[in-house]
């Protein structure tokens, strides 16, 4: 999935999707806890679980939630990846980690104009570093 989603990439927006499960041995026993992270260049600009602590898991704040999202993450991946260009911009997504308008903001398929548009009014560090990024190349390479 990884290839598949980052070949939508613009790869002036300089991103990479990465996967990992990290094995966590205990005393009491051992688990799995999966991670996701995006980063742009050599920065972390969106990372699960760290950035997300799930509603569920409120009072163990500050610890690493052994209740994850990750399959959902994937299943959101996947349905990205699937959508069609022409539907791309109008799906309704089910996506509570706002990974869908950063993944929009780095598609190739999407022209810069109108993602600048959409996004003008954003306050998001991730998406206002993809759109710059993409918007530099495309000022150098005009």
């Amino acid at each position: 999935m990884k290839k598949a989603i980052e070949a939508l990439f613009d790869p002036t927006a300089g991103l990479q999707i990465h996967c990992n499960v990290y094995r966590m041995g205990s005393t009491r026993g051992s688990t799995h806890c999966p991670r996701y992270w995006i980063v742009q260049g050599k920065t972390i600009i969106w990372d699960y679980p760290k950035d997300f602590l799930p509603l569920n898991q409120t009072e163990h704040a500050g610890h690493y939630p052994y209740v994850n999202d990750v399959s959902e993450i994937s299943a959101l991946l996947r349905h990205y990846i699937d959508t069609p260009k022409a539907a791309l911009m109008t799906t309704s997504f089910d996506d509570r980690w706002g990974l869908i308008d950063m993944l929009r903001c780095a598609d190739r398929r999407l022209g810069l104009k109108r993602l600048e548009e959409t996004y003008a009014e954003t306050d998001i560090p991730a998406i206002q570093a993809i759109l710059t990024a993409r918007n530099k190349a495309n000022v150098i390479e005009g």
